[in-house]
């Protein structure tokens, strides 16, 4: 079984809290971005990796590879899933890979969707994939930054 210490939902993908402070605080040395945009464009993907810590190596993936290859990880690596919206980590939930963690840490703000804490704003299908998301035993946090304290899961359902 694949050693998943956390996954976060974060549309900015990696930048400089989650190199610097979500990597160190659980101890990853893998950080896997799933995501089906950014597993194709190099140039997105340099960026990420320049902002990514040197103790980590660094995976794009689909999120249908990440399915398919996720059970062949070694148990050294201790691996930081990141996502870009919780519709991704639904896919991959579903899919078999063994989620029991969720960190919702940034989701922006956009046309139709209400912001329910500072960095976090859904919109109805966000917040109907986070149901299932719980319905099926997935643990979810609101949380910014490690030293932070979580925020109430409550605010997402209900927004709408």
């Amino acid at each position: 079984m694949p050693n998943i210490m956390l996954t976060r939902i974060d549309n900015r993908l990696i930048h400089g809290q989650v190199a610097t402070q979500w990597t160190g605080s659980i101890g990853a040395n893998l950080l896997l971005v799933a995501n089906d945009e950014v597993s194709g464009n190099k140039m997105r993907q340099n960026l990420m990796k320049m902002a990514a810590p040197t103790s980590a190596q660094t995976r794009f993936f689909t999120v249908d590879h990440t399915i398919e290859i996720i059970g062949k990880a070694a148990d050294r690596q201790k691996i930081f899933i990141i996502c870009e919206n919780p519709q991704d980590v639904l896919r991959l939930v579903e899919g078999g890979v063994p989620i029991t963690k969720v960190n919702i840490g940034n989701m922006h703000m956009a046309e139709g969707k209400k912001q329910v804490v500072g960095s976090v704003a859904v919109d109805e299908a966000d917040v109907e994939t986070f149901k299932k998301l719980r319905d099926l035993g997935v643990e979810l946090e609101i949380r910014r930054v490690p030293t932070e304290s979580t925020d109430s899961v409550d605010k997402i359902f209900n927004a709408f």
